[in-house]
């Protein structure tokens, strides 16, 4: 589950990750074995002009493939982290490159809300309180958000 909770004597804390599931090490891998079957094809050209035809695509695919890899473990340092004690509820956004987004309200006034088809996903998840209504968890998945759902009821003092 790529969601933690802790607790301690005055606080509950939630920390919520996007799953990866590409390690370094099979990043490497996958990139290797794209070459290799790039390659695969050029042996027969070598030494011709269709070689040079070819070569910009595969360089091409391969390069894409990487910024590709890149971006989804870029969007992999998401970090929420929601901060439950007697008196406030807060939510921190850490996202790469981009300001750290804040949200809190005072625990008696926070609710949870599960949104079956209203939202942009299926179960979508929000965080009311303060006259904003914030999401939580967007980018886990649908059974791991309705999980998530259920955890943050029993968690919040006076939730739904």
């Amino acid at each position: 589950m790529p969601y933690e909770w802790t607790h301690s004597q005055h606080e509950t804390r939630l920390e919520a990750w996007p799953y990866r599931s590409l390690p370094k090490f099979g990043f490497v891998i996958v990139i290797c074995i794209a070459v290799f079957f790039l390659a695969l094809p050029a042996v027969v050209v070598i030494g011709t002009i269709v070689l040079w035809g070819l070569l910009p695509f595969m360089i091409l695919a391969v390069a894409g493939l990487w910024f590709g890899l890149q971006k989804s473990y870029r969007d992999g340092e998401i970090l929420e982290q929601l901060n439950i004690s007697s008196e406030q509820v807060s939510l921190t956004l850490h996202q790469p490159k981009r300001p750290v987004q804040c949200w809190s309200c005072n625990s008696y006034w926070a609710q949870v809300n599960l949104h079956e088809s209203q939202g942009p996903i299926p179960d979508y998840v929000t965080l009311k309180g303060n006259g904003r209504e914030v999401e939580i968890g967007a980018f886990l998945s649908q059974d791991e958000r309705r999980k998530l759902y259920f955890d943050l009821q029993r968690e919040l003092p006076n939730a739904n």
